[in-house]
C-alpha cells in the first residue's frame, strides 16, 4: 500500500491504497462518496464522470496514482446544498427518469460549461454524446444545460475546483 494526497471536493485528503486502484473505488470505498456511480467499468457509459482539474474524467479508468496532487470534484462537491445551476436546471426540467446516470451527466455538463459558458447545441451534443442515458432523456439534458448556461438563478456562482 502507498499513500497518496489529493484534493477532493476542496478538501485535502490522504488515501492509503494501491496506486493502480481506480479513482472510482477510492471515492466510493475509501472516501465514502457514493454519488459517482459504477456503470460499465470500462470507460464507455460515463456514469462515473468526475472533474479532475478542469476536465471530465472517467473515474473507473483513472488510477489513483494519476490524480495524486490534483483536484477532484465529484457530484457531492458541486454544491453543498444541491443548488448549483445545473442541479437546479435538472430539477426544474425534470431531467432524470431513473436517475442512475445523472451524476455523470451533470459533471460532464459542468466540465463543458467551464470550457464554454454559452455552448451551442453542437457543443452540448459533442460534450455529452458519450455519457449514456438508458432512459433517453437527451433532449431534457440539453435543455437543462442551456438553462444553466443562460443564467439560472445563481449561475454566476463559481464551480469549486
Amino acid at each position: 500500500m502507498e499513500h497518496f494526497e489529493l484534493k477532493v471536493n476542496g478538501q485535502n485528503v490522504r488515501v492509503e491504497a494501491s496506486g493502480e486502484m481506480p479513482l472510482l473505488w477510492v471515492l466510493r470505498d475509501k472516501l465514502n462518496l457514493c454519488g459517482t456511480k459504477y456503470g460499465c467499468g470500462v470507460g464507455v457509459c460515463g456514469s462515473c464522470v468526475v472533474l479532475v482539474g478542469e476536465f471530465a474524467a472517467r473515474a473507473c479508468m483513472v488510477p489513483l496514482k494519476q490524480v495524486a496532487g490534483k483536484s477532484v470534484l465529484t457530484i457531492e462537491g458541486l454544491s453543498k446544498t444541491g443548488d448549483h445551476p445545473l442541479q437546479r436546471a435538472w430539477m426544474e426540467l425534470d431531467v432524470p427518469q431513473c436517475g442512475y446516470c445523472q451524476a455523470g451527466q451533470i459533471m460532464a455538463a459542468a466540465a463543458l460549461l467551464r470550457r464554454k459558458p454559452n455552448p451551442t447545441d453542437a457543443d452540448i451534443d459533442a460534450a455529452m454524446s458519450d455519457v449514456i442515458c438508458r432512459c433517453g432523456t437527451y433532449d431534457r439534458i440539453r435543455s437543462a444545460i442551456k438553462l444553466a448556461a443562460q443564467g439560472a438563478p445563481g449561475s454566476e456562482e463559481e464551480v469549486p475546483a
